[in-house]
């Protein structure tokens, strides 16, 4: 009996959370205006020269080991510098967490790997050692409840053995703000999974241009589709001069146990490599968990599923 009337509760409390999840949504569309779903090109300011791959490469292999940081006390020094070192080696790596809400970081930190690598590590070093780190013009700055986490979480998958991409998550998701995480605003155990962690589309964007030396070119929104009448046209075009990031709901990209994909409303991010079409059918290939994916789908389920198209282009660099 006490079983049964905690799963009612449990049904109850989730209802609940859909329908303010719903309202929120709502709300939003007013907020975002034009500027969500509306082309709208916004610039951000060019910051120099930036880094290659093989740079960060011959940094990290030239680091042999760290001594454990007081500022973090639940992450082995030997683990972080591994995974530090299998993110710059193999960057399609990122692994965002199982049932976690950590995809728009994800996403984002893969951006920074093709962008700015070697700040990357510069700034995970720093935020390492000191319990704070500048990236571009922002200082992070991560509350005590983060530093305590950090290295803990479990059952996500791979990403239970990635401290440094478990510190890099919970540090973005604790400084980046979006009209979502007014529902959890503080970090609790377990918020990972919930409201603290998620990225709207505005969110996603505004952590782009400013983070990386991107120009964002944005379509879409959290709850009205991109005004796009040929999306293949739309991304094909586009494709080979920038990157595109996708905002979708990712109901079958991952089966997931969530209430809210029951909604028909966007969870989920993916980078976006290559696109093609033929006999009517829609060939992607993606950024996604941990690796590269192909999938087959129809243009008019790209159409259903996609809420958001983010073309990132790089800024022109002063030597």
């Amino acid at each position: 009996m006490v079983n049964l009337h905690y799963n009612k509760y449990n049904l109850k409390l989730k209802r609940i959370g859909s329908r303010i999840f719903l309202l929120l949504i709502w709300i939003s569309s007013f907020f975002c205006g034009r500027s969500c779903y509306a082309e709208n090109v916004k610039s951000v300011q060019d910051t120099g020269t930036r880094s290659s791959l093989h740079d960060a490469i011959l940094l990290i292999d030239k680091i042999k080991t760290l001594n454990t940081s007081p500022q973090w006390p639940n992450i082995n020094p030997s683990l972080f510098l591994e995974n530090l070192r299998l993110t710059l080696h193999k960057p399609l790596s990122i692994y965002p967490g199982r049932m976690t809400n950590f995809c728009g970081y994800g996403a984002l930190t893969y951006l920074i790997l093709h962008d700015d690598p070697v700040g990357y590590l510069k700034f995970m070093l720093e935020l390492y050692n000191n319990g704070t780190g500048h990236f571009n013009t922002i200082l992070f700055k991560p509350s005590s409840s983060i530093k305590q986490e950090a290295g803990k979480l479990i059952y996500k998958g791979k990403l239970d053995i990635y401290p440094a991409e478990q510190m890099l998550f919970l540090t973005l998701a604790d400084h980046f703000k979006g009209y979502l995480n007014i529902f959890s605003p503080h970090y609790k155990p377990g918020a990972e999974d919930g409201f603290w962690a998620a990225v709207n589309f505005a969110k996603f964007n505004k952590m782009v241009r400013k983070l990386l030396n991107y120009k964002i070119h944005a379509v879409g929104s959290d709850l009205i589709h991109p005004g796009v009448r040929d999306l293949y046209e739309y991304i094909h075009n586009r494709i080979s001069t920038g990157t595109i990031v996708l905002y979708l709901n990712n109901r079958l990209l991952h089966k997931k146990n969530l209430v809210t994909l029951k909604l028909g409303i966007p969870t989920h991010y993916i980078v976006l490599q290559e696109i093609r079409k033929e006999d009517n059918l829609l060939t992607l290939v993606y950024w996604d968990y941990g690796g590269r994916t192909l999938l087959q789908l129809s243009p008019a389920f790209l159409k259903k599923i996609l809420f958001g198209i983010s073309y990132c282009t790089k800024q022109p660099a002063h030597a």
